[in-house]
């Protein structure tokens, strides 16, 4: 059941053993109901404070006498928040009870470094390390075997996030330029092997697969016809959608705003509302899309950035590098309403900055726990207690 919360309450290959996880056992299926968990991160460093505006605090317009949003122009969210102007399709998922914010998100000691904040949310270990993801280590938990397209990276690049132990992520950009170029490899003349038995039945497997998983996404595109306009900008969910209509086995999808685009130093209002629209539409449009092939119920999607800004508008109408931030999660599953506690804006910490008040890694772990069904411990070790906001 939906439920509001009250504005009160803020505040490769067998090697590895057996599958894990009630939820993770994914046939490849149109029938398929396994969850998928799709992450857009907002790179750059998204300005939380000017996304969901606190326009009931003083202390916001004090510390934003230009940049912040007069109550007038702010979209209709609740007595204390109003929407950023540019979320009229995010706006609409709240009315619908499809989308939790999450407040004050961050992290002990934060770092402002676009590289190291980066590497932080993608691996779900500040200030240790780790060689894997957390969602690439989520999906070894979920499926212990090497399978074939477990984790989709649409981008130029793969992100740390979906690097895995156990599987090796399909990444894409262009779906119909997918595939091998160049002269084709020996490996390609061979068939991959029944069973691995050495570092070239490997190399032929992990070469067969590539060739499979190109094949299969290129069709999917092809086939693949939107039911939702995503907008401008459609921040490659298109793409997303026609892989899970074309029924790939895929659980793990990672997208993101390209070339740090949320790195608003110097006049952000405009911007960072055009930014906003391009996100909120395209974020909309996939949950309907969804809707409109009924898969909707088995996806939920996530927004995060590296960081948030400084809550006191810099010298050039734009806003520094910050701390805690808002995440969002948006889809038919989540029960919509404020989740976490909103951070102060009166007596703010060190450097001027927000303290923040939930560790992100909660909202990770409760989408591992709740939505994949796997020990979140044993993807993030320490207890990173459920913030219950799947219905």
């Amino acid at each position: 059941m939906k439920r509001r919360n009250v504005i009160g309450n803020l505040v490769g290959l067998s090697m590895f053993g057996p599958m894990l996880g009630a939820r993770a056992v994914a046939s490849g299926s149109k029938d398929d109901q396994s969850p998928i968990l799709v992450v857009l991160e907002l790179s750059g460093g998204n300005d939380g404070l000017n996304t969901v505006v606190p326009y009931a605090d003083d202390n916001y317009y004090r510390l934003r006498p230009t940049i912040g949003i007069p109550q007038s122009q702010l979209l209709s969210l609740d007595d204390h928040f109003g929407f950023n102007p540019g979320l009229q399709g995010v706006q609409k998922l709240w009315q619908n009870d499809d989308l939790a914010l999450i407040h004050g998100c961050g992290y002990d000691d934060p770092t402002f470094s676009h590289f190291n904040a980066m590497a932080y949310w993608h691996t779900g270990a500040p200030h240790q390390g780790n060689e894997f993801g957390w969602m690439g280590r989520a999906a070894d938990q979920m499926v212990r075997q090497r399978r074939e397209d477990m984790l989709i990276n649409v981008g130029s690049t793969q992100s740390l996030a979906v690097k895995s132990a156990v599987h090796t992520p399909v990444v894409f950009d262009d779906p119909l330029r997918f595939q091998r170029s160049g002269p084709a490899s020996a490996l390609a003349a061979e068939a991959a092997p029944a069973v691995v038995r050495s570092n070239r039945d490997f190399l032929l497997a992990v070469d067969a697969s590539a060739q499979a998983s190109s094949a299969r996404i290129r069709q999917a595109w092809m086939d693949y016809q939107p039911q939702a306009d995503y907008g401008v900008v459609p921040m490659d969910l298109p793409k997303v959608a026609a892989c899970i209509r074309a029924g790939l086995p895929t659980q793990l999808y990672h997208v993101s705003v390209r070339n740090n685009a949320f790195d608003t130093h110097v006049q952000q209002p405009a911007l960072h509302r055009r930014l906003l629209s391009y996100v909120s539409d395209a974020v909309y449009a996939f949950v309907q899309d969804l809707k409109a092939m009924g898969q909707d119920r088995r996806v939920v999607i996530m927004l995060h950035s590296e960081f948030g800004r400084r809550p006191k508008e810099n010298a050039n109408l734009g806003t520094d590098h910050g701390s805690a931030n808002l995440m969002l999660v948006a889809g038919t599953p989540v029960a919509g309403g404020h989740y976490g506690q909103s951070p102060v804006l009166a007596g703010l910490g060190e450097g001027d900055n927000l303290t923040y008040t939930t560790d992100f890694r909660r909202v990770y772990g409760t989408l591992i726990n709740d939505w994949l069904g796997v020990p979140a411990e044993k993807v993030l070790g320490g207890d990173h207690r459920s913030l219950k906001f799947l219905g």
